[in-house]
């Protein structure tokens, strides 16, 4: 099922860049921001090492860097140190995809940047200027490190360069469409849609299980994120293949969620979508550091 949704990928990024200036924007954006949504779902799989027993399989078909601005394999150590340790979810100190920043720097922080984080944490704000957000201090974050001698990502970005100036070789020169269109019609539309299954799916609390959301999303949504909706369970059971979640989920769904305190979604990305959209889910400055 992985290599044929893979495969299906491919082919509509393929079909969908060749064919670009010929579909309606509005046909266009959708169906590019599904395709490279579901391919960072993907991406998620792979360095899980769940695609393949061979390890440079799991990686070789998702290196490419389709969304431009995140390098394989430094997703891949981020992610797997956010894996690393239960207790350190949502510590913006020791998780790296923590949304949240430490109490005392929300201090010291101007006014009108804490109005911003607070924008982000609706679900307007994560799919608006989100993906800028997270794409700035990302390289930030990168390049801050460089200029420190940190060189640990050094080989991951000479790898990742000159990919990106592969697939913009494809997009630009063989599909005729402007790199500024690819920007706003699939990297931009694709990364929000990814956020929408990261907004809510960790919150701080004391105890380090009550801290993942399970989201019983319908099968669309299920599907574009390869069922880390039930994202408890993916932290519970990260050697559990995606299309392996759900049968697990309805095996264990009462212990599940009284592990996890409760801490679920009934209603899936809809109910998320009316509590959320204009309401901030958490704040964010981290609640007990």
């Amino acid at each position: 099922m992985t290599w044929v949704s893979l495969a299906a990928v491919w082919c509509s990024w393929l079909a969908l860049t060749w064919f670009a200036t010929a579909i309606p924007w509005w046909l266009l954006l959708p169906a590019a921001a599904f395709t490279l949504a579901l391919y960072g779902s993907l991406q998620h799989e792979a360095l899980h090492e769940l695609m393949s027993t061979r390890r440079w399989l799991n990686h070789v078909p998702v290196f490419p860097p389709l969304s431009l601005w995140l390098p394989y394999p430094v997703y891949r150590a981020s992610h797997l140190a956010h894996h690393r340790k239960l207790h350190h979810l949502t510590d913006p100190y020791r998780d790296p995809e923590s949304y949240y920043v430490p109490a005392e720097r929300w201090a010291t922080l101007p006014a009108w940047w804490r109005r911003v984080l607070v924008f982000n944490q609706t679900l307007f704000g994560r799919l608006t200027i989100g993906p800028f957000l997270i794409v700035a201090q990302f390289f930030w974050h990168e390049a801050r490190a460089l200029l420190a001698g940190d060189r640990r990502n050094l080989w991951a970005w000479a790898c990742h360069v000159p990919a990106v100036v592969l697939v913009l070789a494809w997009v630009t020169l063989v599909c005729g469409l402007p790199a500024w269109q690819y920007l706003l019609l699939f990297v931009l539309p694709g990364t929000s849609l990814s956020l929408v299954r990261s907004y809510c799916e960790h919150i701080a609390h004391e105890t380090p299980e009550e801290r993942t959301a399970l989201v019983e999303a319908g099968p669309l949504m299920s599907f574009l994120f390869l069922n880390n909706n039930l994202h408890y369970v993916h932290h519970k059971r990260p050697d559990l293949p995606w299309y392996a979640i759900p049968r697990y989920y309805r095996q264990h769904r009462s212990l599940l969620r009284r592990e996890n305190g409760h801490y679920v979604y009934d209603g899936g990305y809809l109910e998320v979508f009316r509590r959320f959209l204009f309401t901030p889910f958490d704040l964010p400055s981290h609640p007990f550091m």
